[in-house]
């Protein structure tokens, strides 16, 4: 079956108990150009599969598939939290307040103190120029982020309950200097604990997108990028 979005996935679902599916990535199974409809596709598709010229992509078990789904979740959140930090910021420069460049994180408690009392007092007894629009703008989006802190609380919560079971591999991801709990979690909910899947670490690498590509012609190396693969992990 070819990966398309996610509409693979409710099918996936269905097949996976009582069949054995081969999810193969696109650009591994393109038909020739000029030659491609629907059914051309699925024919050449279940052709190259039957010479075995199918590479199946890597699908975790279906626990570590909703794992992977909240942790992805809570990258999102913290995302949407960055985006409205920098909106209250701007509304911080337009309006003439330059909070950071007294206050190393603007956001910090004592800063947040300080723009909490601004948009308390009465703005004429503040030195800078914000504008009624700008102050409602700015409590707009730190009740945004309130909720958004609390959304992503519980989602921690339920993201710890659900990786309770993986205890003994997230102790031995943590082993490696500089992961932490939620950083074990992130590696284990990308790459599952069953590592037979992976001939080598080497493939392990070039699954996460993490070693250069070989793109090599008349001796002259084209491109040694690593690809884009394996975002969330990386």
């Amino acid at each position: 079956m070819e990966s398309t979005g996610k509409y693979w996935i409710p099918i996936y679902n269905i097949l996976e108990p009582t069949c054995n599916i081969v999810l193969a990535h696109p650009k591994y199974v393109k038909a020739i150009h000029g030659k491609k409809t629907d059914k051309r596709d699925a024919k050449w598709i279940a052709d190259i599969f039957k010479h075995d010229l199918v590479a199946g992509s890597f699908i975790p078990p279906a626990d570590i598939r909703q794992l992977r789904d909240l942790f992805r979740y809570r990258w999102k959140l913290t995302s949407f939290t960055t985006g409205e930090k920098n909106r209250a910021q701007n509304c911080l420069t337009i309006s003439n307040f330059k909070l950071d460049d007294v206050f190393s994180d603007v956001f910090g408690k004592a800063a947040s103190a300080i723009t909490a009392r601004i948009l308390e007092k009465g703005l004429a007894a503040v030195d800078g120029e914000m504008c009624e629009e700008q102050a409602e703008k700015l409590r707009i989006i730190r009740s945004h982020m309130d909720s958004l802190e609390l959304c992503k609380l519980n989602l921690e919560s339920l993201i710890l309950s659900v990786a309770e079971k993986y205890l003994p591999q997230l102790g031995l991801v943590m082993t490696a200097p500089g992961i932490q709990s939620f950083a074990a979690i992130g590696i284990i909910s990308e790459i599952g604990v069953d590592m037979s899947v992976f001939p080598t670490s080497k493939h392990l690498c070039s699954w996460a997108g993490l070693t250069p590509q070989n793109n090599e012609s008349a001796g002259k190396k084209k491109t040694t990028r690593i690809s884009r693969a394996g975002a969330y992990i990386k």
